[in-house]
Formats: structure tokens, sequence, C-alpha cells
């Protein structure tokens, strides 16, 4: 129940501020190919290493999931993948992520994930209920999660699992989860800068809008990916 109402919330919300308008925010065909067989996925990565999707447990072993689109907690309500054990990145954004673990066990801090690789025909079906920019990527455009460069992440406490506080939930469709958003107590934005601290630090950007969402740089190598999860783990 609590998830159908947070997705009513989100629609109703969206609608409010005018983002459901059909004849301007239909998504247009991808001008741009979607990669779809894990046989051509594999040629790409001998002739290119650094195109490989490194599925993040294997190289960060303390890192701890809690893939939402998964489950039916996400604001579509909907079980978007298979399965919530696996998730990927491409091979540098997951070299630096493993990194900046590192430097937070220091601190007795750590990495949960929510989401990171994500198939193109989940972006389509989440378009498909928000059809808002600010909030989920255009399909026409393919995102940064399609191309295996994007992640969502919160800090944790190592000794207990615990998130610390970042002033909202994942996947929350409001001006309070924007960076920019300052009217938090002061122990919140500290730990919302000190997740942008480490990120940043480590080659990634924020997206103003969604402090849990950071994205590597595309320098032009990374295509967008529609490769399922059970293919990628073979």
């Amino acid at each position: 129940m609590l998830v159908k109402y947070r997705r009513t919330l989100y629609l109703l919300y969206a609608l409010l501020f005018g983002v459901l308008i059909a004849d301007t925010t239909l998504a247009q065909k991808p001008a741009f190919p979607v990669l779809k067989k894990t046989k051509l996925y594999h040629k790409q990565v001998a002739k290119d290493s650094l195109l490989k999707l490194v599925e993040l447990k294997s190289t960060i072993p303390e890192i701890v999931y809690d893939l939402r689109y998964a489950t039916k907690n996400n604001f579509t309500g909907t079980q978007l993948y298979p399965s919530g054990e696996h998730t990927y990145l491409r091979l540098l954004p997951a070299r630096e992520l493993a990194a900046i673990q590192s430097e937070l066990k220091q601190e007795g801090l750590g990495l949960k994930i929510f989401d990171a690789y994500r198939p193109y025909s989940v972006t389509v079906k989440m378009w498909d209920l928000i059809k808002d920019e600010r909030y989920v990527a255009n399909p026409a455009k393919g995102s940064g999660h399609n191309r295996g460069l994007a992640v969502d992440l919160t800090l944790i406490y190592l000794a207990t699992g615990q998130e610390l506080d970042m002033g909202t939930t994942f996947d929350n469709f409001t001006d309070t989860a924007h960076h920019a958003f300052r009217s938090l107590p002061e122990a919140t934005l500290k730990n919302r800068e000190k997740l942008k601290s480490f990120m940043e630090k480590h080659g990634f950007t924020a997206l103003p809008t969604e402090w849990w969402h950071y994205y590597w740089t595309n320098d032009g190598r990374y295509g967008v990916m529609d490769l399922e999860f059970r293919n990628l783990r073979k």
C-alpha cells in the first residue's frame, strides 16, 4: 500500500507541474543503436577492455545492495529487475567506486547501492510513468544507467548497516532531494556533502535534482545497452 501511495503522489506531483503533456513529452525513437546481443557486447569488450561491465560485489565485497527495482519498493510499484543479487558498472567507474569504499572504511562508513546499470527497456517503462527529464531519462536520449556509467547510492555505517540521514528517501521526486535545497538539519547537509565530495574526488558528477545519483562522463565510447542481467552473469 505504501508503494502505491508514493507512486500516486509522484504522478500527482508530475501532473500539478505540467510534466505529463502527451504531445510534448512522448519519447521519440532513439537515433542511436541499442546493444541487445550479449555476443556483440563481448566482441566490443575484446576490442576495448574499458567497455567491460563489472559486477560490483566481485570487486567490492563489502558493498551493500538494496536494488530497489528488483522489488516493488520503488516509485513504479512494480518489480522491474528479475533479481536483486547483481548489479554492474563499466570498468573505470567500478574501480573508482572500490577506491571510495576503501577510503570510507577508514571512517567506519561504506556504500549502499540502489541501482547501477539499467537495461534500456526498463528506462522506457519508467518514462511511460513519469515523463519528466528531471527525474527519469528520456529514452530518446538514453541514460547514464543504460550505458553502465551511473550509480544511485548512499552512505551507511559499517558497524550497523544503518543509512546516514540524507533528508529524503531514494527516488524522492521533490525539490527536497535537490543538492541546492538547504532547509535541512546541518548534520543532514554534511552527510550529503560527504557523499558528494568522495564521489567527485573520484571522477563522478552529481545530478542536481537527486542527491543519490552520480555519473561517470561518457567520452564517446560507451553506448546504450539493453542486456539482460542473467546473460551478463554467464
